[in-house]
């Protein structure tokens, strides 16, 4: 093995450890002193509902691990977001699962938590898959109500999200297992079923404190809220149940006896492994991710028997278009490709760079798998469209437009996975998450910004000079350096995974290695929910 593939595996294998690192971190929740406490409490943590809820057997993706990171250090910090929220298999039957996280500021929400509960809802409206909450919070987290109380997308929209899975026949069952409080009460009543637990799960709209300070009225948790005001007095819910083990076991039932509903049809066969081992795609993705390398290389790891069609193979060969299958699903992939090449004039084309070629083949393709029926799996590593004078004359912008257009309207479902770079518009049209992916995944190695951070940092420290000398002190060469390594420190800590994911720009940040598993389970999700008409509207050709 030469000493260039070596560094990619040392590169590739450190950022997976990194990223597992912090993943058991989260995972830890509040700490450990709060762990003990729930189990002392006699109930299981988030983590524990859902690992004895879910098929063990069966595979699972968690979405919005990274929800929070970094953010709220004033408060504490929010881990996870303070809400554990995976797609996963109850009696075989595929779900997706929001179970609040109360080790977390006893389960509080912050902004990124109504976000991240959002996002779930949504997952299950585009798939129509069945929601299971279980419920153990204490609502609002008051010192930053303004942030998360109000507005469309903030905690109300939740409710109107029930409200909506449920006219659409999407099933919701909900466990209260814990504290559930104030308008966070209207989450699991307005779901189909459901259940409470006795001693734990408590729900009202005022606790205790608050009806002694708004009536006057005495009135302990259990009389006010409990299982068994709500299960024989009010009628409120309609299972109770003496533990987490057997509320859990109970929800199994309920999921056992679901009836099936029209699927959309999207073509799989028996799945085949990819080419190789996953481990390749460690030596394949360059240690330094500026380094052209052969994109068609890291499909053949991906796709089943690493065996691709590929679409106008000699045009527009800055984006590979091909058809393919992961785990047995039919699929039409776009990858930016990022080796450097030549048009049929022989000019150099730049790998990760969208020519118009590329973007009017990508749009064409695009149209074929609406009209085939056929999922779509985008692949960052995109710098952004060609810029200049001759893009300019050359039509770069309606290309470009033509390419995002199809991209918007298009009603098959799609997957992105930022490999490498994803910067600009070329995010855009690559389907970044402005375009409503049903899931987009990021790998360690992924940068997200309007630019590279080099290119960045110089416009940044020019427009920062040049306000310094229209003061009189414009810096001196050092001083500029200086300041030009600052702004791209800066610039470059919002450009991580690690950065996009704590907003829920994606949904995860995935070991290379799971790529097929999160497309495989994403098309069997989207598979629940029958196909729109697609209708392009009007393209300037």
């Amino acid at each position: 093995m030469n000493l260039e593939l070596e560094q990619n595996i040392d590169a590739n294998k450190l950022l997976v450890s990194n990223l597992n690192r912090r993943l058991e971190q989260i995972h830890q929740g509040g700490g450990k002193k709060r762990i003990d406490k729930l189990h002392a409490e006699g109930k299981m943590t988030a983590r524990e509902r859902i690992a004895y809820l879910l098929d063990p057997e069966k595979p699972q993706i968690e979405i919005g691990a990274f929800a929070g990171f970094d953010m709220y250090a004033e408060h504490g910090g929010c881990p996870a977001g303070g809400v554990v929220v995976v797609i996963g298999y109850i009696r075989g039957r595929q779900c997706i699962v929001v179970a609040n996280d109360a080790t977390v500021k006893a389960g509080a929400w912050f902004p990124i938590t109504g976000k991240k509960n959002l996002r779930a809802q949504e997952i299950a409206l585009e798939n129509r898959l069945p929601i299971i909450y279980l419920v153990d919070s204490a609502g609002v987290y008051l010192p930053m109500q303004d942030e998360i109380f109000p507005d469309k997308e903030h905690f109300g929209r939740i409710f109107r999200n029930n409200a909506r899975l449920s006219s659409q026949g999407i099933p919701q069952i909900a466990a209260i297992m814990g504290a559930c409080v104030a308008g966070g009460a209207y989450l699991p009543i307005m779901s189909d079923e459901a259940l409470i637990v006795e001693r734990t799960g408590s729900v009202f709209l005022a606790g205790p404190y608050l009806v002694k300070a708004a009536i006057g009225e005495d009135a302990d948790k259990e009389t006010l809220g409990g299982a068994a005001t709500h299960s024989e007095i009010s009628g409120v819910t309609d299972y109770k149940m003496p533990n987490d083990q057997v509320c859990l076991d109970t929800i199994k039932d309920l999921m056992d006896k679901f009836g099936h509903f029209d699927k959309a049809g999207f073509d799989r066969v028996a799945p085949r492994e990819a080419e190789g081992s996953a481990e390749d795609l460690f030596e394949i993705y360059p240690h330094n991710g500026s380094k052209p390398y052969d994109t068609a290389d890291l499909l053949r790891k991906l796709v089943d028997g690493g065996e691709y069609t590929e679409y106008k193979a000699h045009y527009g060969k800055t984006i590979l278009c091909a058809y393919a299958r992961i785990d047995g699903w039919a699929v039409g992939i776009v990858a930016n490709n990022r080796k450097v090449v030549k048009n049929a004039k022989g000019e150099i084309q730049f790998g990760g760079v969208i020519y118009s070629d590329s973007a009017d083949k990508a749009t064409r393709f695009i149209l074929n798998c609406n009209q085939k029926k056929i999922p779509l799996v985008f692949m960052h590593d995109v710098t952004g469209f060609m810029v200049g004078t001759r893009s300019e004359h050359g039509g770069i912008i309606k290309d470009g437009a033509k390419m995002v257009n199809a991209v918007s309207n298009s009603t098959v479902p799609k997957f992105t996975v930022i490999v490498g770079n994803s910067y600009g518009a070329g995010n855009y049209a690559m389907c970044g998450k402005a375009y409503d992916p049903r899931l987009i995944v990021a790998w360690p190695s992924a940068k997200i910004a309007v630019m590279g951070g080099e290119q960045a940092a110089k416009v940044l420290t020019q427009i920062q000079v040049q306000s310094l000398k229209d003061k009189g002190a414009a810096p001196d060469p050092e001083g500029e350096k200086a300041l030009f390594e600052k702004t791209k420190a800066n610039y470059e800590a919002q450009t991580t995974p690690y950065y996009a994911a704590a907003r829920l720009w994606v949904d995860a940040i995935i070991d290379p290695r799971a790529t097929r598993t999160w497309i495989s389970m994403g098309i069997e999700a989207a598979n629940h929910a029958p196909v729109e008409k697609f209708n392009v509207g009007v393209l300037q050709v």
